[in-house]
C-alpha cells in the first residue's frame, strides 16, 4: 500500500486543472526578473555587438561544422525571413558562409568562418563567466537546490516529449526524509489525506532504518533525468518468517507515464525472489486503481478486502499477494 502513481479520467487523459492567474504571474515575474538578472535585454548580450537571438544562433552554428538553414529554423523557431537576414547580415560580417546542399541542391546550408568560430567561442566564454559569478554568490546547499530547481523546469517545461533516464538506486543521505515528505504532500494534494497519512509513512522509513537487515530489506529511489521521482521499499513481514511486504510505493506527478511505478515494483519483486522469499504481499486501498493495475500486471492477487476510515476519510483496504 501507500502507492500513489497515476489517476486517468473517463477519457483516458489526465484531468485538466483550471489556471491559478497568480501562478502564471508568478512566472511571468520570475522570467523578467530572470531575463534581467542576466541582462539579455540589453542592446549588446554580454557587453557584445550581438543580440540575444544572434548569440542563439552563433551558439547552434558552433555545434557542427555545417548546418541546414531549413533545420536550423525548426530549432530555434524563427520565422525564415528573419533567419535569412540575420545569416545574410552574418556573411556580409565575414561570421558565415553559406552555400547549396551536396545532397539537395534546393536547400542550404551554413557554416562558421573563422571569424565567425571566434565570435561564437567568445560569447560562450563570456556566457560560461557570467553564470560562473551568479553561482559563485550562492554556497554549495543553495547551488544544489538552484540545480534541482532548474532541472524541475526543464522537465516541465521544455523536455516533456525528450526521451527520459530512469535509473533506480538505493536512497541517499536526507532522502529518506524525502519519501516521508512527498507522500504526505503527494497523497494531500491529491486525496485530501490528513497529516496520519504522512506519520504512518514516518514509521515505516523509521523502522526501515533502525531495523533494516541489509540482506532482506531494501528501498529505491526512482531518479528521472536526475531527478527524484519516485520509491518503493521492500521489508520483511514480522508475522511471517518466508514473506516480505512492498510498501510505500510512490511516484511523483510529473514522472508518471513514463513506467517509474512498475520498474519500482519490478525491483521489488526480483530482490525478494533473489532473497529467498516465498511470498511478497502488500496493503493498497481501492482508490489507488493505477497502483492496483500495476500489481496485477506483475502477477499480485487481490485475497482480501475491507473498508476502514483511516486517514481523514472512509476508504477499502485491499490486500495482495505474489507467490516468489
Amino acid at each position: 500500500m501507500l502507492d500513489l502513481v497515476r489517476e486517468w479520467n473517463d477519457a483516458g487523459s489526465m484531468t485538466a486543472d483550471v489556471i491559478d492567474p497568480d501562478e502564471v504571474a508568478t512566472v511571468r515575474a520570475f522570467s523578467r526578473a530572470y531575463t534581467r538578472t542576466l541582462g539579455v535585454l540589453a542592446e549588446g548580450l554580454l557587453a557584445t555587438p550581438y543580440s540575444l537571438t544572434e548569440a542563439r544562433v552563433l551558439f547552434e552554428l558552433a555545434q557542427q561544422p555545417t548546418v541546414d538553414v531549413a533545420a536550423l529554423r525548426r530549432e530555434l523557431g524563427l520565422d525564415s525571413g528573419y533567419l535569412s537576414r540575420l545569416l545574410a547580415r552574418f556573411e556580409n560580417d565575414g561570421l558565415v558562409a553559406r552555400a547549396r546542399s551536396a545532397a539537395d541542391a534546393r536547400r542550404q546550408t551554413v557554416a562558421l568562418t573563422t571569424a565567425g568560430a571566434q565570435a561564437a567561442a567568445d560569447l560562450d566564454r563570456r556566457s560560461a563567466e557570467q553564470v560562473a559569478e551568479l553561482l559563485a554568490e550562492l554556497p554549495a546547499v543553495d547551488r544544489r537546490e538552484l540545480m534541482t530547481g532548474l532541472g524541475t523546469v526543464r522537465a516541465l517545461l521544455t523536455d516533456r516529449d525528450a526521451p527520459r533516464r530512469v535509473v533506480l538506486r538505493e536512497p541517499g543521505p536526507g532522502e529518506y526524509g524525502w519519501v516521508v515528505a512527498r507522500h504526505g504532500a503527494v497523497y494531500a494534494a491529491e486525496y485530501g489525506w490528513d497529516g496520519s497519512f504522512e506519520g504512518l509513512v514516518a514509521q515505516i522509513v523509521g523502522s526501515y532504518l533502525v531495523d533494516r537487515d541489509p540482506a532482506r530489506e531494501r528501498a529505491w529511489i526512482a531518479e528521472v533525468d536526475g531527478r527524484p521521482a519516485g520509491c518503493v521499499f521492500c521489508v520483511a513481514d514480522p508475522d511471517h518468517a518466508d514473506a516480505a511486504k512492498l510498501r510505500i510505493l510512490l511516484v511523483e506527478p510529473w514522472a508518471r507515464g513514463l513506467g517509474v511505478g512498475t520498474r519500482l515494483v519490478d525491483a521489488c519483486v526480483t530482490f525478494a525472489r533473489e532473497a529467498g522469499y516465498r511470498r511478497l504481499g502488500l496493503w493498497t486501498n481501492d482508490v489507488l486503481v493505477a497502483a492496483r493495475r500495476i500489481y496485477r500486471s506483475a502477477g499480485f492477487v487481490l485475497e482480501a478486502a475491507e473498508p476502514h476510515h483511516s486517514f481523514g476519510h472512509d476508504l477499502v483496504g485491499e490486500f495482495w499477494s505474489l507467490t516468489l
